[in-house]
């Protein structure tokens, strides 16, 4: 077999040619698509036994790809939208792949031609201010590992940073001097700073004087220093949650995820009557557009658009049973 044809090969110039050197993509979207493809090879090597490095590119197919993607769904529990940004990925590789390997224009073409899986555009979930109220004080800050987390749960629900700048935030990234503010580098690397209220800062600054851990780069790392990782955050907030619904009953009925957090900062600064221009650029938004999805959630706006409208009057009618035998001769 061609060592042109191997899976691996071209895998490994997809990564290295395409995303690093042309593309230059964010480390974001190179850590996505490190992990499509290792589960992608993790359920190949299930289904055919073969290694990932000993894999032919025509082992890799259409009906192949889509029994992944449904495993995907079936066993992982992703959503239809987590499930199309594998596929996106997957596309990338086989769009460059297009021009690596003309021969093989009718498998690639079949990989390109799988479809997305339609989703029902929903309203976003975020927590009120009790909700927050009581999340925020789930962690027992009598320990190291209680004070990290009550400092980025706060973090998280003031500023509003997605999950990978949250976990890679490092100590310069941090000023808390006059005009407090962390800095960032967000999607499509762009820069942005975001400024703390003076609880967060003080909260920040007690902790970034605890005793360092690790080489000290990251502001939350985990216990042994290194960064702290999105499945840890995720873990650790579910944690706090299940805790926080003992006291705040409502957190019963809402999934709780780092970016419902995110949604949370967006809709404090919306309930208090922050422009969508502003709450874009706060939240590094590519378009304005974007930030239109916390109107649609904003049920407290649409009451009070309600109240300054007139209604129509509509008369008060009183439900009067039908006659017996009119009501016997109806249901027949």
């Amino acid at each position: 077999m061609n060592a042109r044809l191997k899976f691996a090969s071209v895998l490994t110039r997809f990564f290295t040619q395409r995303l690093i050197q042309q593309r230059h993509v964010s480390p974001h979207t190179l850590a996505s698509y490190r992990d499509t493809f290792r589960l992608l090879l993790r359920f190949v090597h299930t289904r055919t036994g073969t290694q990932p490095s000993d894999l032919d590119w025509e082992q890799i197919d259409a009906p192949l790809i889509s029994s992944f993607l449904d495993h995907l769904e079936a066993h992982r529990g992703v959503t239809a939208r987590s499930r199309n940004l594998r596929l996106t990925a997957i596309r990338s590789l086989f769009r460059y792949a297009a021009f690596e390997l003309p021969e093989q224009a009718e498998q690639i073409q079949r990989v390109l031609a799988i479809p997305n899986k339609r989703t029902i555009h929903r309203q976003i979930g975020y927590l009120n201010r009790l909700e927050v109220d009581a999340l925020i004080g789930t962690p027992d800050q009598s320990n190291w590992s209680g004070r990290r987390d009550h400092a980025w749960l706060l973090l998280a629900v003031q500023t509003g940073l997605r999950l990978s700048e949250l976990t890679g935030l490092t100590r310069v990234d941090v000023h808390l001097d006059t005009g407090a503010h962390v800095r960032v580098v967000g999607k499509g690397r762009k820069e942005r700073c975001t400024p703390l209220t003076k609880q967060t800062a003080t909260v920040l600054r007690a902790w970034m004087q605890e005793p360092m851990r690790g080489d000290g780069q990251f502001v939350f790392p985990n216990r042994g220093g290194l960064r702290l990782s999105s499945d840890g955050v995720q873990y650790l907030l579910k944690q706090h949650v299940k805790k926080a619904q003992q006291t705040c009953i409502s957190l019963e009925n809402k999934r709780v995820t780092p970016h419902v957090l995110r949604h949370s900062a967006a809709m404090t600064l919306l309930h208090a009557g922050v422009d969508t221009t502003v709450i874009a650029m706060w939240l590094g938004h590519e378009s304005v557009e974007t930030t239109h999805i916390y109107l649609e959630a904003d049920l407290e706006l649409k009451r009070r658009a309600l109240d300054k409208t007139k209604q129509p009057d509509g008369d008060l009618s009183i439900y009067r049973p039908d006659d017996a035998l009119m009501d016997f001769l109806k249901n027949l």
